[in-house]
């Protein structure tokens, strides 16, 4: 086990160009219950509803937005959503950099840039940074987890963790950093652990996979250890201050078909949860200890690289699953009772709420459609259970089958709105066409529309109501998004596509209010924040690992990712 500190490091420096004045150390209660003006973390809160207080901007001058100003971030690879706090924006820059800005006027107050291999900072993906009293928390793509000083971006410590690449980002709850990170070839690699914010030293680990002789082992069916492989690549965790509960999502097993993993044998798990334990699954976790508190599988055994690993939206609701729009309803529920619930949509489609105390089933549904070539074929509906669909997982080597879906949404985050009980999806209609290697050659795979679909309908949003699951789709047509949804108390949802632009929308008919064409495709990151009373909204453009396979699923789109910058609107 790696747990090197370092407080002084060769390895980056900081430069600063405007020291951060009058600072505020963010404490937990902060954390809980933010200033409006504040975005103190990737969703603003620790439930991930991504919903601003802020209602300076509202459905009837929304119309009048302007740019105030735009800032170029430089070349590479952008995946990040900003912080805001009193007023300083902290946010990761292409090549393994971090910097703050004066909110109001995109001035440069100081640079962080981390002392890497040209290829590694390249590489840096990172979703968010977090931050805690005077520290902001990063994420770096060799490895480390570090603690930067908030006035002037100086290296307070640096630990040296056993992860293969931070391509997800922290949170920090009850003075500790909580981090997921990808993992190649070995088990050690594959975990979620708790760091010090204010030191570095490590506080646990909780592997996302259990070894011989671990609870859940027998999921696995006797496999190797190098083969019982799940990531924590996505977006981070959330946090239940009440219950004292982290809910993670971890990624599919690797490698990616069960003949691979089962030596031949796709039968040597079940076809029903639970298999290969803790892939595709929500873990809740007791954030002083690392423990395990309960977990819930979405999808057992995964055959197909079908992640349900980003972010779970804690709320409270009142259960009335109508079967006119959710296939899968617990009868156990109590119609009308209200539920705190943690709602997630996986990758490869779904929607899904459980309970979050408990992890109880209460209801799922296919997303974005029904299709007999989704992941699930079934879900047991009084234990929550549920079943691959058998029918297109790969039994023998060179087997060819079409699988839906193939990213239907992916790690740019949904968002909520209280006002309207609603979950924002932004989603692609596409399926992934997939032959495995054998006799005839190497295999391959492509992405594909859904079969039967209308290309014209290829994307859109879905506002879900999350008592009922009836679901309202607009801004649909073909320009595929990697944007975040952001939805705010002026009665609005804002979200960029990969076709330049950045749009307004009415949070509770989906009417298009407002648009911007921008320089480049929207990248992730969408956020609202204050300074000295004015709201603004902000929004990166920028380089993304979906660019070319989206270019290839909408050629007659020219998606635009060679211009980098942050553009910030607020009114006149």
């Amino acid at each position: 086990m790696v747990n090197k500190i370092l407080l002084i490091s060769w390895m980056a420096a900081a430069t600063v160009f405007g020291q951060v004045q009058g600072y505020v150390p963010v404490t937990q209660q902060m954390l809980e219950n933010p200033n409006p003006d504040d975005w103190l973390m990737y969703s603003r809160t620790y439930d991930a509803q991504r919903y601003s207080p802020l209602k300076q901007i509202t459905k009837q001058n929304v119309s009048q937005l302007r740019m105030v100003w735009t800032r170029g971030i430089g070349a590479g690879t952008t995946e990040t959503i900003p912080m805001v706090h009193k007023g300083v924006m902290y946010m990761v820059a292409p090549g393994a950099v971090v910097q703050a800005f004066d909110g109001a006027t995109g001035d440069l107050l100081w640079e962080y840039k981390r002392k890497v291999p040209a290829n590694v900072a390249s590489s840096a993906r990172t979703k968010s940074l977090a931050i805690y009293q005077d520290i902001v928390l990063y994420t770096a793509p060799d490895s480390y987890v570090v603690g930067l000083d908030a006035r002037t971006g100086e290296l307070r410590w640096e630990t040296k963790t056993d992860a293969r690449g931070h391509t997800s980002g922290p949170i920090v709850v009850e003075g500790k950093v909580v981090t997921g990170a990808a993992c190649a070839g070995k088990r050690e690699n594959c975990y979620i652990a708790a760091h010090d914010a204010l030191t570095g030293k490590e506080a646990w680990r909780f592997y996302t996979t259990p070894a011989p002789g671990e609870p859940g082992d027998e999921s696995w069916g006797g496999a190797d250890l190098d083969k019982r492989l799940a990531s924590t690549w996505g977006l981070p965790g959330t946090y239940d201050p009440i219950r004292k509960l982290i809910y993670w999502g971890i990624a599919n097993p690797m490698p990616d078909q069960r003949i691979l993993r089962h030596n031949g044998n796709p039968d040597a798990i079940s076809r029903t949860a639970p298999a290969d334990l803790y892939s595709n699954s929500t873990v809740a976790i007791d954030p002083n200890t690392g423990k395990l508190a309960w977990y819930y599988q979405h999808l057992p055994g995964d055959d197909w690289d079908s992640d349900y690993t980003h972010e779970r939206t804690l709320l409270r609701t009142r259960l009335n699953p109508d079967p006119k729009y959710v296939k899968w309803i617990n009868p156990a529920i109590t119609r009308g009772q209200e539920r705190d619930v943690a709602v997630t949509v996986g990758e490869a489609g779904g929607i899904f709420e459980l309970d979050r105390a408990t992890g109880e089933f209460l209801w799922a549904t296919p997303f974005p459609y029904d299709d007999p070539n989704f992941v699930i074929s079934d879900i047991d509906v009084k234990t929550g259970k549920t079943s691959i669909n058998w029918n297109i997982v790969f039994k023998q080597p060179g087997e060819h089958h079409v699988v839906c879906y193939w990213n239907t949404r992916s790690y740019w985050p949904t968002a909520y709105s209280p006002a309207t009980n609603s979950l924002y999806v932004p989603y692609i209609d596409n399926c992934r066409d997939l032959t495995t290697a054998g006799p005839a050659g190497r295999g391959g795979w492509h992405v594909i529309p859904r079969p039967g679909s209308d290309p014209k309908a290829l994307t859109g949003i879905a506002k879900i109501n999350l008592s009922t699951g009836e679901m309202l789709r607009f801004d649909v047509g073909r320009a595929p998004g990697n944007g975040a949804m952001l939805a705010t108390a002026g009665d609005l949802v804002f979200h960029g596509d990969m076709n330049r632009r950045f749009r307004a929308f009415d949070a509770n008919t989906g009417k298009m209010l407002w648009e911007s064409v921008l320089g480049g495709n929207v990248s992730v990151s969408t956020i609202s924040y204050a300074v000295n009373g004015k709201q603004y909204i902000a929004v990166m453009t920028g380089n993304n690992l979906k660019v070319p396979e989206l270019n290839a699923e909408v050629p007659e789109i020219k998606i635009q990712a060679d211009y980098n910058a942050m553009y910030v609107f607020a009114l006149p």
